[in-house]
């Protein structure tokens, strides 16, 4: 399909003489929703481009270097779903750490021969409407200009760094650990502090903490971290499972999670004591997030049965942790916080870590942190002294990379205007007054709760569709309106509190950002019946605003 003609846009260039890149479709980020666009974007013969930050594909896997890295989706579910990549691609783990998977989105660019069009180290510092088209302009002042502009931003890339009192006074090293050097930190002989307690901090604890330093853990709320049962693939193994492949991500895409995996039929209660005993025991011994998947829903929305869940739980880590006073700080008894209401996370030796005596933690409800010094953390009256902390703060996570380019609407209006008493998308997908610009693995989707892949290639997939309905239609432009965008914003608010999640402090909930609005920033209605409803939608412009060529916009009833 040849570029998208545009005779206003030629004008303005031959007016000013300014030069630029245009194409039909342009992609901001290179992770899996970058890879995977760009892969099909340009199957269906659009001219594309992409622009990422980083120096090649990756996502949050080209930046994450820090010891133990590791994704905590098993393969080969995370992972694309296209044949040739798969066909000759084998995984060494179950659960692939950094640099496999760097190496991976290395095999995938080579495969599909994406760099071509990609530009590197390139970072959107303002997006905004002309002549019909969106203009990106970057940091190094170069312009980019596109009839269809998606933004695969990704939920974990602005860096979230507290405001901790004084720690302008610390003398030591601090890295957050988004920013942890690709050749590494030595902390042979040293006091080391990690300070955050999701994802990254079990990960980097259960590293740090076996090797020779001392290592001091500070925790506000533990996490209820999950058995990983890690293992090794043998090529053979993978060989004879790709027979499966297709049918394998089929199942993944259509399930409620990227998984296919299903809960049990039955209720927690409707089922027997010793039943429920051994369902939770296999979901915990066949390892990943199966313990949550698996076995009963009710822990989602039932807090009685979200006890039974912790107890169970908080009885295999204290099995493990045998001091009795880190024990009660990482597995607290009786229950302080809700079970996944809060992201869990799997660990393969983390509580056998925080057992080891070289190995402080630091329980921050009880002596919360009063200040830095010089030599390091005060919490409670003790001083911590510390040759390096480390920061497993996490991000501003599902909106904050969106925020952060420079983003206007058609009338001018920044986007953190807009969204600055909550966010409002239409399917997450379109945002009001934006026409012809997508989001991919952002807000009001299932995203986080959701493997990443497969909700990823679901949510292109649907952008295409609407792309090649507007090409098929001969519309100029696909919209939505603040109706459309407030009654999604009201469907994902009714479920996610029918649920338990908002009882909690999370990023989830956007509650992790001083001043952030606090709501629940994912559909939880699950994968399965998201992918259903924007079907239907597209396929009868409900909830859109379309605009024929030299034609006024037309709205269709929600």
């Amino acid at each position: 399909m040849p570029a998208i003609e545009n005779s206003e846009l030629q004008d303005a260039h031959l007016r000013d003489g300014r030069k630029f890149v245009q194409s039909d479709v342009l992609i901001i980020g290179g992770g899996f929703g970058g890879a995977y666009g760009l892969w099909k974007m340009r199957k269906l013969g659009f001219q594309t481009k992409l622009l990422e930050a980083g120096k090649e594909f990756g996502g949050t896997w080209h930046w994450n270097s820090y010891p133990g890295a590791r994704v905590d989706s098993e393969m080969p579910y995370y992972s694309l779903s296209i044949p040739e990549v798969w066909k000759t691609w084998n995984w060494k783990e179950r659960f692939p750490g950094h640099d496999e998977l760097k190496a991976y989105f290395r095999h995938v660019d080579k495969i599909l021969d994406l760099s071509k069009d990609a530009f590197f180290n390139t970072i959107a510092t303002s997006i905004k409407r002309e002549h019909g088209l969106w203009v990106v302009r970057t940091r190094d002042h170069r312009e980019f200009r596109c009839t269809y502009l998606i933004l695969a931003t990704g939920s974990s890339y602005k860096k979230h760094l507290p405001a901790f009192p004084g720690l302008d006074n610390y003398k030591g090293k601090v890295i957050h650990a988004a920013d942890w050097p690709s050749d590494g930190t030595d902390v042979k002989g040293k006091k080391v502090g990690v300070i955050g307690n999701g994802a990254t901090g079990v990960q980097l604890v259960q590293e740090l903490g076996k090797q020779d330093c001392d290592l001091t853990v500070l925790i506000r709320t533990p996490i209820h971290a999950l058995p990983m049962r890690q293992r090794k693939f043998t090529i053979e193994e993978q060989e004879s499972t790709k027979l499966a492949y297709p049918y394998l991500f089929e199942g993944a895409q259509n399930s409620r999670a990227g998984f296919p995996f299903r809960n049990q039929s039955k209720s927690f209660w409707d089922a027997t004591l010793e039943e429920r005993e051994a369902v939770m025991e296999e979901g915990w011994n066949r390892g990943g997030f199966a313990f949550n998947q698996t076995t009963y829903r009710d822990f989602i929305w039932d807090r009685a049965a979200n006890k039974e869940f912790y107890n169970f739980w908080a009885k295999k880590v204290h099995q493990r942790v045998t001091d009795p006073v880190k024990a009660q700080i990482v597995a607290p008894i009786p229950q302080q916080a809700l079970v996944a209401t809060k992201r869990p996370s799997l660990e393969q030796d983390y509580y056998d870590v925080i057992n080891r005596s070289n190995v402080t933690v630091v329980d921050l409800k009880a002596t919360p942190i009063k200040r830095f010094s010089e030599a390091g953390i005060v919490a409670g009256d003790i001083l911590h002294e510390l040759d390096l902390l480390v920061l497993a703060t996490g991000y501003d996570a599902v909106t904050g990379s969106l925020l952060n380019m420079g983003l206007k609407d058609e009338k001018g209006e920044p986007l953190e205007d807009k969204w600055k008493d909550g966010v409002r998308t239409y399917l997450g997908l379109m945002i009001p007054d934006m026409p012809n610009l997508f989001m991919a693995y952002g807000p009001q989707a299932p995203t986080s709760f959701a493997n990443g892949p497969p909700i990823i290639e679901i949510q292109i997939d649907l952008i295409a569709q609407m792309i090649e309905k507007c090409q098929a239609e001969q519309l100029s432009s696909i919209a939505t309106n603040d109706a459309a965008a407030e009654s999604w914003a009201q469907e994902v608010r009714d479920i996610g509190n029918k649920t338990l999640y908002p009882t909690a402090d999370s990023w989830y909930m956007g509650a992790n950002i001083p001043g952030k609005p606090r709501e629940m920033l994912l559909y939880l209605g699950g994968m399965d019946t998201y992918a259903q409803k924007c079907h239907a939608a597209i396929d009868s412009w409900t909830g859109f605003v379309t605009t024929g060529k030299d034609q006024k916009p037309f709205r269709a009833s929600l």
